[in-house]
């Protein structure tokens, strides 16, 4: 499991450590948490609160599922492209962008006492 710690620097979610651990770019974790391109570029804006609860939010649900994955990497694949049941086709990823994570956080739990979302 991707130790939270590994992914922070200054005591903020660090988008560079994020990127290389998903070995992806800054630009598409921006993406894949619904922020612009420059929230991850400068750094005032990484250290906004918005930004860093869009990237506390996709480190948390990798967290919990990457257990079941095996690996950060697959785990994120998951999170970009498995539609989840009950969510008209939209991914983990769709729903985080759209601010809601909490709902992803649900399904997973939801899975994980064996309801089946």
């Amino acid at each position: 499991m991707v130790r939270i710690e590994t992914l922070a620097q200054d005591g903020c979610f660090a988008p560079t450590l994020i990127a290389a651990t998903l070995r992806t770019t800054k630009e598409e974790v921006a993406q894949t948490v619904g922020l612009g391109r420059d929230a991850l570029m400068r750094t005032s804006r990484i250290q906004s609160s918005k930004t860093q609860k869009r990237l506390r939010e996709m480190v948390e649900i990798l967290n919990r599922v990457e257990p079941r994955f095996g690996s950060a990497l697959v785990a994120y694949a998951w999170y970009r492209s498995e539609p989840l049941a009950g969510f008209d086709g939209m991914t983990a990823m769709h729903l985080v962008q759209e601010g809601r994570a909490a709902d992803v956080m649900d399904y997973i739990d939801a899975v994980d006492a064996g309801v089946h979302a």
